[in-house]
């Protein structure tokens, strides 16, 4: 059976340290799970829902609000386009970008220029601001989270929650691993995702257990 291997890359700014937190997302890795893109400093996290009936759904921390904002589009925007940009209401800069790596990171670093211009205008400033950081090889991120949904469909994710009320996990992409977390109980288990070599050792894993 050939598996179509719809991928994209999202992006945000961290409205705390201000680092442009970008990561590949895939078909397999969002079905499955709710994806949550964390910036390194532990400030601020993206999260991606896919929905059941076909959209995507996101909550972006915001550089100027206080509170993060939410948006939803269509699975075939969110994949199909070379550059979407999640805009704030608010001051019409863009706090979420979608599509194509490489124009995904143009529009970042065209993004940091325009907030660092409004900071000037406005007297204000961000002295922690600094450049992207990319998560991951998108070939471990298919790896890893293609066998995360398998197990799930399986039943072969087990954690501290009763026989027959598991199965609400999350997926959270960190800095050099993935961590599969039980929504009810809490048990949790960190993959790491720092090199083909280890996803593949993952391919042969029978079942997971959350501690």
């Amino acid at each position: 059976m050939v598996l179509e291997n719809k991928q994209t890359t999202v992006a945000y700014r961290c409205p705390h340290c201000g680092a442009g937190v970008l990561s590949a997302v895939g078909l397999f890795q969002l079905s499955s799970h709710m994806v949550r893109l964390k910036c390194s400093c532990g400030e601020s996290e993206m999260t991606v829902v896919y929905q059941k009936d076909g959209t995507v759904r996101f909550t972006v921390p915001c550089i100027f609000c206080p509170n993060p904002h939410h948006f939803s589009i269509n699975s075939s925007v969110f994949f199909g386009k070379d550059l979407f940009a999640l805009p704030c209401p608010y001051s019409d800069v863009n706090v979420g970008l979608i599509g194509e790596i490489n124009h995904v990171k143009a529009e970042l670093s065209r993004g940091e220029l325009q907030l660092m211009e409004l900071l000037e205008k406005s007297g204000g400033s961000l002295e922690s601001m600094h450049g992207e950081e990319v998560f991951h090889d998108p070939q471990v991120l298919e790896i890893v989270t293609y066998v995360l949904r398998e197990l799930d469909e399986e039943g072969k994710i087990h954690c501290r929650c009763p026989e027959g009320e598991e199965g609400d996990y999350e997926v959270e992409i960190l800095e050099d691993s993935i961590r599969v977390t039980c929504k009810k109980c809490g048990a949790a288990k960190s993959l790491p995702s720092d090199s083909v070599i280890a996803a593949n050792d993952f391919l042969y894993t029978d079942s997971l257990e959350l501690e």
